[in-house]
């Protein structure tokens, strides 16, 4: 997929097999994100932490479709690549996005602002 590059899609893939064995448990891996995808003529914004190792399609993370309601989830990344703005722009991967904390401190914090903050 062109919206993310190989070296990342392999990241979010050593993440989903390190997390496959622990989903569900207490021990969860609490990941900081590894992409940050956006619309830039809307206000969705995807920060991702890994993907289902079963179905590479599938990934977890903070998903904000710009609506006041950011959550933590599962999204397809065909959908994704499928998804326009306002003025028919693609998402794009925030190629100068760091990751500062894990996911659950972003979660907390776009909960609390209704969107995702960066």
């Amino acid at each position: 997929m062109a919206l993310l590059p190989a070296q990342t899609i392999a990241q979010l893939l050593r993440n989903g097999r390190r997390q496959a064995p622990l989903k569900g448990t207490a021990h969860e891996i609490d990941f900081i994100p590894v992409v940050k995808l956006f619309a830039p003529d809307g206000g969705a914004t995807w920060l991702l932490t890994e993907l289902d190792p079963d179905d590479p399609d599938i990934a977890f993370g903070l998903c904000d479709l710009g609506l006041g309601f950011p959550e933590l989830g599962y999204v397809s990344l065909r959908d994704i690549a499928r998804v326009r703005g306002r003025l028919g722009l693609l998402v794009e991967r925030d190629r100068h996005f760091r990751p500062q904390m894990a996911l659950s401190a972003y979660a907390e914090r776009a909960r609390a602002a209704g969107r995702v903050t960066v």
